[in-house]
C-alpha cells in the first residue's frame, strides 16, 4: 500500500511537469486541428520584450522576457467552425486547457470582435523571470489583461471550442 501511494504521488508530480509540444482544436468544428510548435512556423511571429504576469490581487508574480509567439485568431482561421449560420458565432466560447487540467474561458468575441485579439498569442518560446519549469511549453497568454496570470495557460493541450446551449 505504501509503494502504491508513493507511485501515485510521484505520477502527480510528473503530470504537472509535462511540456507541451503540441495542442488540438477540437469542439464543434468540422475537423480536430492538431498544431505542433514545427506548424506555428509557418505563421506570422509576433515578439515582445517582456510581459509582466501579474495576479488577481494585482500583485507582480514574474515576468516572460523575450518572448515570441503567434495571434490565436491566425492559427484558428484554418478552423471552420460547424454552424450554419455566422450569426451564431457569437454564441461560441473556447476553452484552454493546460497539460495540468488549468482552464480558462474566451468568448468568441473577444478573440474576432475586440481588440483582446490583437494581443492573444500562443507562445512558441519565452523565458522567465525568476526561472521556472514552464520554459520550452506551448502557452497562451493575453499581454492586454490587467491580471494576465488569470490567463497564462502553461502547457497549453486543448482548445475546445463549444457553443452556449
Amino acid at each position: 500500500m505504501k509503494y502504491l501511494f508513493i507511485a501515485l504521488l510521484f505520477a502527480t508530480f510528473t503530470a504537472k511537469a509535462q511540456e507541451s509540444k503540441q495542442f488540438t482544436i477540437e469542439g464543434k468544428v468540422k475537423n480536430t486541428l492538431t498544431v505542433n510548435l514545427s506548424d506555428l512556423k509557418q505563421y506570422q511571429t509576433v515578439s515582445l520584450d517582456s510581459i509582466t504576469v501579474f495576479n488577481h490581487l494585482m500583485q507582480r508574480k514574474s515576468s516572460i522576457k523575450n518572448v515570441k509567439g503567434v495571434l490565436l485568431k491566425d492559427i484558428l482561421a484554418k478552423v471552420e467552425i460547424d454552424t450554419d449560420s455566422p450569426k451564431k458565432l457569437s454564441e461560441f466560447y473556447l476553452v484552454f486547457t493546460a497539460t495540468d487540467n488549468y482552464k480558462v474561458v474566451y468568448s468568441w468575441n473577444e478573440i474576432f470582435n475586440s481588440p483582446t485579439g490583437n494581443q492573444l498569442l500562443v507562445l512558441t518560446s519565452y523565458d522567465t523571470n525568476p526561472a521556472k519549469a514552464e520554459k520550452g511549453n506551448i502557452a497562451v497568454i493575453t499581454a492586454s489583461d490587467f491580471a494576465t496570470g488569470r490567463r497564462f495557460v502553461k502547457g497549453l493541450s486543448k482548445i475546445n471550442i463549444l457553443q452556449v446551449n
